[in-house]
């Protein structure tokens, strides 16, 4: 069994941790300090189990020598012989355990999420796609007792969305939904289609974690803020106040617009909301640029130039590209059970990073990538 990576380091961090503890001023930062004692436990807790698997490691070489050994006494290896697989499935399950606790969380996992569902080539019928995904991923939401709260949202003529923005509260809600950026492709016969032809078209989706004022800090100087009425459907008041907040982040280009609340003060909160969000997104992905081109495949990286996954309604069929998977339960599916692909996705996401950890190489599980896909 290969070794596991050097737990020197591991250990050197909990002793800095420990230090941290003892001095008198740890509490004063409540948050802070809950942070370090979570982090102080977890890593606590792979010393502890990193010991257990050395010992385990000597007990499995050990009783392998004594049944190698050709005058060894005949109880002895017998003994041995009996213990052994059971101490190489343990052995097995404490080298997963710890190489799982060996692996870097990201912090945004637990965050709170920004989704933003864009139409994108295709016109009415990827609009109505748009309207249809929104509605997948609120019902996966609710059936994962998620709260939703709408954002903003800009309506096409036969009802879908040409973009739509919604925060999802609730727990690992970022952790569940981060490989979901990307475009998502549609074919089928749309309803406006008079000859029965497929047609093929996309929507991009970006999951954005919900950013913390901690996390990065904006120069009022560096936006621009204007207000105006809001438009469309909401009653006798949706037009007779400046409710509607745009807002400019001079530095990067972007623009947020939120016009869903009644109230200035909340459309203006939601749309710093969700600059936040794109900020620490772009933020984070600087970051991972810079060792992207170390692993084999990538997942989840937003990349909207990529397409990641194909509904395909007159096969009854969902495919995600980066993974090979393909599903036969297409309506169920739309009806919010992914599940099973974000399962799919999380567990190769994990063993690229555990091939990362122990240096690894591993191909990447891919189907055929055909343009019928």
């Amino acid at each position: 069994m290969d070794q596991l990576p050097s737990i020197i380091p591991f250990q050197r961090r909990l002793e800095e941790l420990d230090a941290q503890m003892a001095a008198p001023s740890f509490y004063a930062n409540a948050r802070r300090a809950t942070e370090v004692s979570r982090e102080h436990q977890k890593l606590g807790q792979l010393v502890a189990d990193h010991r257990v698997y050395e010992r385990t490691v000597q007990e499995v070489s050990e009783a392998e020598a004594l049944l190698r050994d050709p005058v060894g006494d005949a109880e002895l290896k017998e003994l041995a012989g009996a213990e052994l697989p059971d101490l190489q499935s343990r052995l097995a399950q404490l080298r997963q355990q710890v190489l799982m606790a060996m692996i870097p969380p990201e912090p945004t996992d637990s965050r709170n999420t920004v989704m933003e569902i864009r139409a994108g080539t295709g016109g009415e019928e990827a609009a109505l796609f748009a309207a249809e995904l929104c509605r997948m991923y609120q019902k996966f939401a609710d059936n994962s007792g998620w709260k939703i709260e709408p954002m903003s949202s800009s309506v096409s003529e036969r009802g879908g969305f040409r973009e739509v923005s919604f925060l999802i509260t609730g727990s690992d809600v970022y952790k569940q939904l981060k490989f979901e950026s990307g475009v998502h492709r549609v074919q089928r016969i749309p309803a406006t289609e008079a000859n029965g032809r497929i047609h093929t078209s996309t929507v991009t989706v970006a999951v954005l974690p919900e950013a913390e004022e901690v996390d990065l800090q904006i120069d009022p100087q560096d936006l621009e803020i204007t207000v105006q009425r809001a438009s469309g459907p909401g009653g006798q008041g949706v037009n007779t106040t400046d409710s509607a907040v745009r807002i400019i982040h001079k530095p990067t280009g972007m623009i947020v617009f939120c016009a869903d609340g009644r109230s200035q003060q909340k459309n203006k909160a939601s749309a710093m909301a969700v600059l936040r969000s794109r900020l620490l997104k772009m933020k984070e992905e600087e970051e991972r640029a810079k060792y992207a081109a170390q692993r084999k495949s990538q997942i989840g990286t937003g990349d909207r130039s990529e397409r990641i996954r194909t509904y395909n309604f007159p096969q009854n069929r969902v495919t995600d590209h980066r993974i090979g998977l393909t599903l036969y339960n297409l309506p169920q599916v739309m009806e919010g059970d992914i599940s099973e692909i974000i399962s799919a996705l999380q567990r190769v996401d994990f063993e690229e990073k555990l091939a990362t950890l122990t240096g690894q190489v591993i191909a990447p599980m891919r189907g055929p990538d055909r343009d019928d896909d």
